[in-house]
């Protein structure tokens, strides 16, 4: 059993284990004061005086209720030795009981003290594991005189391994015998208990029963959808135009619409919880999207959209506006002057800031506040100039259905995360919004609250649940996941405000997230009673099937151990074959057949002859069989001995069991399969060899008698091939893989022709003669050798990320040469043009690069390849020959113009951002001057241009260093994240400076010095000159309108230190010596201080997302 307070756990054999509980909070002086920080209830206030007023009756009537108040009489008290139960009371359908035994304190500070310990216990006579109840309760001792009882709360969730819960010191001996406190009359004492528990889960809960509703299952981590489709699917309107859809010709896996009509069907016809695989499938997601929580709001978003979107040009199209879209204006007025801009916009929900706010008020008085454009933020009004204004929104219209998404998620870019609120937050019953619209509508804005969608939990994850009010009467339920049940309007709406009330039984992170509020005006129409009238019979009648469907599969799997499978070939599944054997098992299309186990040989040939339209004497059939010389071929299966055997039997437990069938030809003229005579014929199958096309070709199978000469079998074996009869004829024995032996005598019987002779050997035949030595595999031993060493590789393209590549079948055997030129014929280019790379050992992607000198084979080069895994190399398409490449070195760097806005990449290979891509081959041991030279092949400079260039070092977007002409590549380091190097044309202005002119560096940012961004670049000043003539240079150079410069700011920056450039000092004088550079103490390096443009970085930022999750997405 389990101790609320001290961290024990008792057997019911009174034996002590240390174990520390999770929620162990209060140390011993608390406990003896009674006081309970653990208390966290669940389901609305706590009411002893009902419960225990009603307590007989309640029982009688329903062990489903929700809470009750039962007592408990432990006479003898004062004799009590041993742990003690009481009856048994029915609450949520599952037996609660008092548990109360003698305990003797081991606290040093309680001196080895008497206690009594009280425990309330929940379905503990239960094998069952996988069940649990969230439930609170009061725990009292009741007293016989005026004297206050004592009671203490817990609450807990109770499951198999926790299936108890209390206090192993709830009152010392001494209180509870003391006379003056009235716990003691006639050596008796009450227990009196208060249970208020959720409906459980895990156990027989007939939620269809109790409420007359069915929840959804969970996949895994799908509440919040579940929420939502809950909430959706008691949107009457909403449901009936969702049946209406036309889905008659919808593929029934990827359809969304099909799938909610499924769904919505289940929940409102079916008795058991509804499943939700065949929806998320519809979504296009994998089985890892189901393990992964989203926002609920986002999913409504997503989903209403693609709803709206399968609505289009059908009955029902424009449900999803009329039903969920409201209108706002957006405006800015000028104070001093007669403009005002305004723009009315459409909106499904509406986003309500939850911080700092009491209610939904105060958020919407937030929402609607005016915002006062002045100062450095005037608003340009056009002909007017810059003008004081003022910018809002006001509410044109609030649609049926109001969709509020209270923001519990809020950066903190403190913790840069998302993080949650849950501050108390009050939403009414009943909601009036006509002071947040512009003009009155028709009908008042007034609106029922119909749904809370709840999230408990943090920002990393949690639990969502909703309470729903279906008919709009007050009478709310609680859908969790698959269990639904009845819930009071407190529990649906106070209990979700969030923050800490001690008089509310909540947990602290369970609040609610998303409001749906219906308009009172419409909602006889909203939640208008869907029958089945209103379903499309076509609609039923498919969905119909799909149960018929799926009780039959259920059925067949239920009944799978009693089958077997049986794969079929014939003749015609081994044309086209070019490997080993008769088939490949990998491409080969069987003809499968369900055959139960105990069935006879005999009823399995029945029903091939039914399957393949032969009488059942003109089939015959030949189990496949694995020889120990790594071959699969057919054998004798004797019917005689075997045709009432079942198949189980005789294929020796193989499950699947593959069996060729031989079929009576047609144009034989035959009645019947000729007789084969197991003991002096043998199954014979052959194969045409052309070595011309380096092709097999099948040319089926022959009975032979072993005494019969090889030489018999050539006249035949013309036949089949075409040839003339006479033509001479290499003969071969496929014995194994890499073992083709030649047939040299063609005198000797077959028995001796061919080695150690079975049913299933393969002949391989050939046209013999001079000629034939003339191709580069004359004989079939030749092609079968050949064959042995061939492999498939696939080649990826090195600069396409996740290149499925394209597949090759070579021979392990060839050299980096033959290699490069089968790669090169299929990607018609010149061989040379062409760098291979090995894959990596431990993950996915090229390796080190492969020189073309390699002197070892194929074989060599994948002996690497993972087992089991498609065999990669991968390559990369050049401009120069592979053989010069490889005396060249690879400079990544970026090309930059002379706007500063052009940006290219100078790479090897194409890059992932998408940007038109150069390659630079410098010699290993060249200078800057080599690299200049190689750019200006690729680059076209500007017509009236200087013509020279510049190697810039960049580090987190500013201008580190300019690399001298003579500097050697190797010197050049090019580690760092953050380092970047660029290659831009000296302006004709800058080539030569004087005296009293100097280049400085300037980088943007935007407050915080450190976070630069954008092009930096460098820029000429002079000794003397006006730094008013500096910020027009600057504004020029950037492009940038006079409304936006005047919002730069200009600082000198070293080592961090920000000197700001007053706006009122444009006539101030430009000193070279601050821009020199700082020496650093203890370092040999020297700080290089640079000029600052502080303002807004509007370039695009990537979007926060709590949970760091991918954004919801539906596909289909």
């Amino acid at each position: 059993m389990n101790h609320v307070k001290d961290g024990k756990t008792l057997t019911n054999d009174n034996v002590e284990h240390d174990v520390e509980m999770e929620n162990h909070l209060k140390t011993e002086e608390d406990q003896e004061r009674g006081e309970d920080a653990n208390m966290i209830p669940v389901n609305g206030d706590i009411d002893n005086e009902k419960g225990a007023n009603n307590q007989e009756e309640d029982m009688e009537e329903d062990e489903s209720r929700a809470e009750t108040t039962f007592t408990y009489t432990i006479e003898n008290i004062s004799k009590l030795k041993d742990s003690i139960l009481s009856p048994s009371c029915m609450v949520r359908n599952l037996p609660w009981k008092v548990l109360a035994m003698p305990r003797w304190s081991q606290n040093p500070e309680r001196h080895n003290q008497k206690t009594l310990g009280l425990f309330l216990q929940c379905n503990g006579e239960s094998d069952s594991t996988s069940w649990s109840c969230n439930a609170t309760a009061a725990i009292k001792i009741v007293t016989h005189n005026d004297a206050e009882p004592f009671t203490r709360k817990i609450q807990h969730l109770f499951y198999s391994k926790e299936n108890d819960w209390g206090y192993s010191h709830f009152v010392s001996w001494n209180e509870l015998m003391d006379p003056a406190k009235g716990f003691v009359k006639d050596d008796k004492i009450t227990i009196e208990v208060y249970v208020k528990a959720d409906a459980p889960h895990g156990v027989s809960w007939d939620s269809k029963k109790h409420t007359g509703f069915v929840g959804l299952k969970n996949q895994g981590a799908t509440c919040y959808m579940n929420s939502l489709l809950q909430t959706l699917y008691f949107t009457n309107k909403l449901r009936k135009a969702t049946y209406l859809m036309p889905t008659e010709s919808d593929d029934p896996e990827k359809s969304v619409p099909l799938s909610l009509q499924r769904v919505f069907y289940e929940l409102q016809f079916g008795d058991k919880p509804v499943g939700t695989k065949k929806l998320t499938k519809s979504f296009g997601w994998e089985t890892f999207d189901t393990f992964m929580q989203h926002d609920v709001q986002e999913l409504c978003r997503v989903l209403l959209e693609n709803m709206e979107s399968k609505m289009k040009d059908t009955v029902v199209d424009g449900t999803i506006p009329r039903l969920f879209e409201g209108k706002m204006l957006s405006y800015i007025r000028c104070k001093h002057v007669e403009y005002c801009s305004q723009k009315e916009e459409a909106f499904y929900d509406i986003q309500l800031n939850v911080k700092g706010k009491k209610n939904v008020y105060e958020s919407f008085d937030d929402y609607v506040k005016q915002e006062s454009l002045e100062g450095d933020n005037k608003y340009d009004a056009g002909d007017y100039g810059l003008q004081e204004a003022e910018k809002g929104v006001i509410f044109v219209s609030f649609p049926p259905i109001l969709h509020l998404h209270l923001l519990r998620f809020m950066y903190d870019p403190m913790a840069d995360a998302y993080v949650k609120i849950n501050e108390k937050f009050e939403f009414p019953e009943r909601l009036c919004l006509d002071k947040y619209q512009n003009k009155k509508e028709k009908t008042p804005a007034n609106y029922v609250l119909h749904a809370v969608l709840v999230h408990s939990g943090d920002n990393h994850g949690g639990h969502y649940v909703v309470y729903i009010n279906p008919k709009g009467d007050g009478k709310w339920c609680k859908f969790d996941d698959d269990v639904v049940s009845r819930c009071t309007k407190s529990e649906g709406i106070d209990n979700n405000f969030g923050g800490q009330d001690e008089e509310m039984n909540v947990k602290h992170c369970t609040n609610a997230y998303m409001l749906v509020y219906i308009r009172e005006s419409c909602m006889n129409d909203l939640l208008v009673s869907v029958n089945e009238k209103d379903i499309p019979e076509s609609l039923v009648e498919r969905l119909a099937e799909e149960r018929r469907l799926e009780a039959q599969k259920r059925k067949e799997r239920t009944e799978a151990h009693l089958y077997m499978n049986i794969q079929v070939v014939t003749d015609d599944n081994f044309n086209g074959h070019q490997g080993n054997d008769l088939f490949d098992g990998d491409k080969i299309n069987f003809r499968n057949f369900k055959v139960k186990k105990s069935a006879t040989v005999l009823e399995f040939m029945h029903m091939l002859a039914d399957n393949m339209k032969y009488p059942v004497t003109q089939i015959r059939p030949w189990p496949f069989q694995f020889r120990q010389n790594q071959t699969y071929r057919p054998t004798l299966l004797d019917l005689e001995a075997n045709l009432n055997k079942s198949v189980l039997d005789v294929a020796d437990n193989e499950n699947p069991w593959t069996v060729f069938v031989e079929t009576l030809n047609p144009e034989s003229g035959l009645k019947e399969l000729p007789q084969f005579d197991k003991d002096s014929d043998v199954l014979i199958f052959l194969k045409l060899y052309d070595p011309k096309r380096k092709t097999i070709s099948f040319c089926g199978h022959t009975y032979v008698p072993i005494t019969a000469k090889t030489a018999e079998l050539l006249p035949d074996l013309c036949r089949r091939a075409g040839f003339p009869i006479g033509t001479p004829l290499l003969l071969f024995e496929e014995v194994k893989p890499n073992m083709v032996e030649r047939i040299e005598s063609h005198d000797l019987p077959i028995e001796k022709s061919l080695e150690e002779l079975m049913d299933g050997d393969i002949i391989v035949f050939q046209k013999d003669g001079m000629d034939i030595h003339q191709y580069d595999l004359p004989t079939a031993r030749d092609y079968f050798k050949d064959l042995y060493y061939r492999v498939e590789v696939i080649f990826c393209d090195k600069a396409i990320p996740n290149d499925p590549g394209f597949s090759l079948d070579l021979s392990l055997r060839m050299n980096y040469e033959q290699m490069a030129n089968a790669v090169a014929t299929y990607l018609q280019t010149d061989p040379y043009l062409l760098q291979f790379f090995k894959p990596q050992s431990y993950r996915e992607g090229p390796g080190n690069p492969i020189r073309c000198t390699y002197e070892g084979n194929l074989k060599d080069l994948l002996l690497y390849a993972k087992p089991r895994q498609p065999r990669k190399l991968y390559y990369q398409q050049l401009n120069i020959k592979i053989n010069e490449l490889e005396n060249k070195k690879q400079f990544k760097c970026t090309w930059v113009t002379s706007k500063l806005k052009e940006e290219k990449e100078l790479v090897l290979y194409p890059s992932k951002n998408g940007k038109k891509e150069l390659v630079l081959y410098p010699n290993k041991n060249g200078k800057v001057t080599d690299l200049f030279d190689e750019v200006k092949k690729q680059v076209e400079l500007e017509p009236d241009g200087s013509d020279k260039l510049r190697l810039l070092e960049v580090i987190s977007n500013k201008i580190y260093s300019i690399q001298k002409e003579e500097t050697l590549l190797d010197a050049i380091n090019m580690s760092g994240s953050t380092k970047t190097y660029r290659i831009e044309e000296i302006p004709k202005d800058e080539v030569t400076l004087k005296d009293n002119e100097t280049l400085i560096p300037v980088a943007h940012f935007h407050k915080e010095v450190y976070s630069t961004f954008g092009v930096p670049f460098l820029l000429k000043i002079k000794q003397g000159e006006k730094f008013s003539t500096v910020k027009e240079r600057i504004q020029k150079k950037l492009e940038i309108s006079e409304k936006d410069f005047e919002k730069y700011k200009f600082a000198i920056v070293v080592m961090g230190k920000v000197e700001y450039i007053s706006d009122e000092e444009n006539d101030v004088q430009v000193d070279l010596s601050l821009f020199k550079p700082h020496p650093m103490q203890g370092a040999s390096m020297q700080a290089r201080p640079w000029l600052g443009l502080d303002h807004v970085n509007k370039t695009p930022k990537r979007s926060k997302v709590p949970y760091s999750e991918k954004a919801i997405k539906i596909h289909n």
